[in-house]
């Protein structure tokens, strides 16, 4: 496995058996700009890593809600480029959030290719912590959307503890958000007809969550900015 900061270890072959997609998909991507390319290494073999992996999982949850190739590539197209792959995994579970979150019974061997990894028994119960599997005899339940996410946390230097409070801390806000968010949008169309309000509630939550997550993203970094110049400062 590799981290943010490490070399691309996979070659093509290995890349298409870790994602289920075929090596002419992979090129075709490729050519079509959906993926950037290989770093070249030795004897010119092109090595792949964590970014590319993401960016794969982000164009299937984009093929799932029904997008065209044309469609994800214009999606892709006002991405910013130096995405790193926890931002790629966040921006997938941004798209998966767009549909109704629809939960699947899968097994021990299903559950860890979904997550693209081998799962200890304690991050099984980590995940199990967060809500983002549960439990079902000898099966789990589990969210597809959210499952990604929260593989990539289990990879985060911080305690349980931390995680699920920071979630408590996201799901109280975000509440309050939709909740004012919803309101605004009955006062709005309070005289339309119901069909207008779904269609128009429909067309509005991918913009309203891609809103919500670019400014959550430019806040969050900016009070990361200033913790760490009052560090430097200190």
């Amino acid at each position: 496995m590799t981290t943010e900061t490490e070399e691309p270890t996979l070659t093509i072959d290995e890349l298409a058996a870790r994602t289920g997609v075929t090596v002419r998909t992979i090129r075709f991507y490729g050519t079509k700009g959906l993926l950037p390319p290989p770093v070249i290494g030795p004897r010119r073999v092109g090595h792949y890593g964590r970014e590319h992996l993401a960016r794969l999982a982000l164009i299937e949850e984009l093929q799932r809600q029904g997008m065209t190739l044309a469609a994800i590539e214009r999606y892709l197209g006002q991405l910013p480029p130096d995405l790193t792959a926890r931002e790629l995994a966040i921006q997938r579970a941004v798209v998966a959030s767009w549909a109704p979150g629809t939960a699947e019974r899968v097994s021990r061997e299903e559950l860890e290719r979904l997550a693209g990894r081998a799962l200890a028994e304690e991050e099984v119960e980590r995940l199990a912590a967060m809500d983002v599997v549960e439990r079902d005899g000898a099966s789990f339940r589990v969210d597809a959307g959210l499952l990604r996410l929260g593989v990539e946390l289990l990879d985060v230097p911080l305690s349980q503890k931390t995680l699920l409070a920071a979630r408590a801390t996201l799901t109280e806000y975000s509440r309050a958000a939709a909740h004012e968010l919803s309101r605004l949008l009955r006062d709005a169309v309070a005289e339309r007809d119901a069909r207008d309000v779904r269609s128009l509630s429909a067309h509005m939550q991918p913009l309203v969550v891609q809103a919500l997550l670019t400014t959550f993203q430019r806040s969050l970094k900016e009070e990361l900015r200033e913790w760490m110049d009052g560090d430097a400062r200190g």
